[in-house]
C-alpha cells in the first residue's frame, strides 16, 4: 500500500496557483460528477467547559475516482488554552480502493478553496476591467481573497479595513513586494463607493456594507457571516443588486445575508439569479451590463474541498517526483 502523504499548511501556502485552482473548480462546478451529501452537524457535551462543542463532517466523492471528508471541531472556549476554536483535518481517499491517500491541513485548504471560489464567481460577475478592491476583514482569508481576485481581474489598488488600522496594515504588509498598491483605511465609507470589487470576510452580526454606498457596476463578494444570525450587507444592498450564490443547497439555508431578507419577505427564492453550477455550465448568465451591481454570497461547499485536495495532492506528488 502506498504511504499516506501528510500535506502541511506550509506546502499548501507555498504551492497554491490560484489560476490553476480556479480552473479546476470551474470544471467541477460545470458537471454533476461530484456528489455532495448534506454535511453532518453534531453538537456534543463538553462537561469541563459547561458548554457544547460541535463536530462537523463534510463528505464529497466522485464515483470510482476521489473521495474525501473534512472533519472540523468547534470548541468555543479554546481561547483560554491558546488554541483556535475551529480546528480541522481533511482526509483524501482513493474513490476506487478506499485507501487514504493524504491528510491535509483543513485551515489552509479551506482558505485557498474559499478564495478561489470567490474569484471563480468574480470571473462571471465583476466587470472585466475591475482594477480596484476593498477588503473588509483582516483574518486569514483576507490575503487569500486579494490574491485570488487579482488572478482573474487586473487589480492594481487594494484598500483594507479591519477592526484596527494595525491589523489592516498587517494585511497590506503581505503585498510589500507585489505590484499591488495596498493601503489600510480607517473607515469603510471613505473608499467603498470608489472601488470595483468589495470583498468581505468577517464574523459581523450586523451589516457593514450599506446599499446607500453602492455604485453602478460594483461587485460584492460576501464570504463571512456564515451563521443564520450574522450578516455583512443590509437590505438595501440586497435590493439594489443581482443576487448569486455558490450553491442553493447552502446559500438559502445557512447565512443571514440571504436567509434574513428571505424570511422577512424582502426577497424570494426566485430573486436569486443563479448559483455557481448554473454559471459554470452556462445555463444562466452572470453580469449582463456594466452598470449592474452583482452580489455573490459564499457559504462553502464540500465539492470545493475535494477539488482543492486533489489539486494539492497532485502538486505534492509532482514535487516528490522531482526531488526523487
Amino acid at each position: 500500500m502506498e504511504p499516506i502523504q501528510l500535506i502541511s499548511d506550509h506546502f499548501i501556502e507555498e504551492k497554491c496557483n490560484f489560476k490553476q485552482l480556479i480552473e479546476r473548480l470551474r470544471s467541477a462546478f460545470s458537471t454533476s460528477a461530484i456528489e455532495v451529501p448534506m454535511r453532518h452537524h453534531h453538537d456534543y457535551p463538553n462537561p469541563r467547559e459547561n458548554k457544547d462543542s460541535t463536530l462537523l463532517l463534510m463528505p464529497a466523492f466522485q464515483a470510482g475516482k476521489d473521495l474525501g471528508v473534512k472533519i472540523v471541531t468547534v470548541s468555543p472556549n479554546n481561547g483560554k488554552y491558546d488554541l483556535p476554536s475551529i480546528q480541522g483535518t481533511y482526509i483524501y481517499l482513493d474513490g476506487h480502493k478506499g485507501n487514504i491517500k493524504a491528510i491535509l491541513d483543513a485551515k489552509s485548504l479551506t482558505g485557498k478553496r474559499t478564495a478561489a471560489t470567490s474569484a471563480l464567481a468574480s470571473s462571471y460577475l465583476s466587470r472585466t476591467d475591475a482594477s480596484s478592491m476593498l477588503m473588509i476583514g483582516t483574518g486569514a482569508l483576507a490575503v487569500n481573497l486579494i490574491q485570488a481576485h487579482a488572478s482573474v481581474r487586473p487589480i492594481q489598488e487594494v484598500y483594507v479595513w479591519g477592526r484596527t488600522i494595525e491589523k489592516a496594515q498587517l494585511v497590506c504588509d503581505a503585498f510589500k513586494n507585489s505590484p499591488l498598491i495596498c493601503r489600510p483605511v480607517s473607515t469603510i465609507e471613505e473608499v467603498i463607493s470608489q472601488v470595483d470589487i468589495i470583498s468581505t470576510a468577517t464574523l459581523s452580526p450586523v451589516p457593514l456594507v450599506f446599499g446607500k454606498w453602492l455604485q453602478p457596476g460594483q461587485h460584492l463578494d460576501l464570504v463571512g457571516a456564515y451563521n443564520k444570525d450574522m450578516r455583512e450587507a443590509d437590505d438595501e444592498a440586497v435590493l439594489k443588486s443581482s443576487l448569486f450564490l455558490d450553491t442553493y443547497q447552502g446559500g438559502l439555508k445557512e447565512s443571514g445575508d440571504i436567509l434574513i431578507p428571505l424570511t422577512n419577505g424582502i426577497i424570494t427564492k426566485e430573486t436569486i439569479k443563479a448559483d455557481l453550477f448554473e454559471l459554470c455550465n452556462n445555463t444562466k448568465l452572470g453580469r449582463t451590463s456594466d452598470t449592474e451591481i452583482t452580489y455573490f454570497k459564499s457559504v462553502g461547499h464540500a465539492l470545493e474541498d475535494l477539488v482543492a485536495a486533489g489539486y494539492f495532492y497532485e502538486e505534492y506528488n509532482l514535487k516528490t517526483q522531482k526531488n526523487g
